[in-house]
């Protein structure tokens, strides 16, 4: 099956490789089940290839392998085959399903539902925080080298965090001069102000520091760190599955 956001499309083949039926599905719940009904009707699904198991095609990997099919990871079609033969949905369902049926798929889908992809969602956050967090820091230190020589003399020689916390506590938003026009001072120190406070929450948010704000708070996976994770893709597809019928094979 060819999977996208918000439809997927499948193929279903015989054991010899002729295509049974092809038909687009939305990417629902009900459209999950509605394909593997759809499915079999061709005979008993067993085995299903889908392209991108850690993408589009997860969710269905995730309902398949609950509802006992077998479900292979297929690998993107060939360039060249593809620029041969052009890109269609349904052309794309049927390689999957061909790669599975004939053995090129053997590579078994992650069910994406336990531990390991417990961490990964948490690896996510904290690598989403590390990396917003850098960069509040590296603005911060720009700013501190245009900044007026008075302010730059009263924050040197401050580690991180008690320059952090002095930014923090600069003047708010809403402190202006007499003459009702922002100085260049003042509007440094409300800049080194909103990103000391940024720091502060991404520090907080990140779920490897324990905090108890963190998103990652009291979930433990500790046999996550002895796994390794599943593929990422773009699409998929849902291949092959042997026939509970004579002739009957895949999708």
């Amino acid at each position: 099956m060819d999977t996208h956001r918000d439809a997927h499309v499948a193929s279903v083949l015989s054991l010899t490789g002729a295509v049974l039926a092809t038909d687009e599905f939305p990417a629902t719940a009900a459209g999950y089940r509605d394909l593997l009904k759809w499915a079999r009707k061709s005979g008993a699904v067993r085995r299903v290839g889908v392209e991108g198991t850690g993408s589009y095609g997860a969710s269905l990997t995730r309902y398949l392998l609950s509802q006992g099919v077998d479900v292979f990871d297929v690998n993107w079609m060939d360039r060249a085959d593809r620029r041969r033969r052009g890109k269609s949905d349904p052309l794309d369902a049927r390689n999957a399903a061909r790669a599975v049926l004939s053995g090129r798929a053997c590579a078994r889908a992650k069910s994406g539902d336990g531990p390991v992809q417990i961490a990964r969602m948490h690896k996510l956050t904290k690598a989403s925080a590390v990396k917003a967090r850098t960069q509040a820091i590296n603005q911060l230190k720009a700013v501190l080298v245009t900044a007026d020589p008075a302010l730059r003399e009263e924050l040197a020689g401050l580690g991180n965090a008690e320059l952090f916390r002095i930014c923090a506590r600069f003047a708010d938003a809403s402190s202006c001069e007499e003459a009702g026009e922002e100085s260049v001072l003042q509007a440094t120190r409300i800049t080194l102000s909103w990103l000391a406070h940024r720091i502060g929450q991404l520090l907080r948010a990140d779920p490897g520091r324990g905090d108890s704000s963190g998103p990652a708070r009291g979930m433990s996976c500790p046999a996550a760190a002895r796994r390794g994770g599943d593929r990422s893709g773009h699409g998929g597809h849902v291949a092959d599955h042997g026939g509970g019928q004579p002739g009957t094979a895949g999708q």
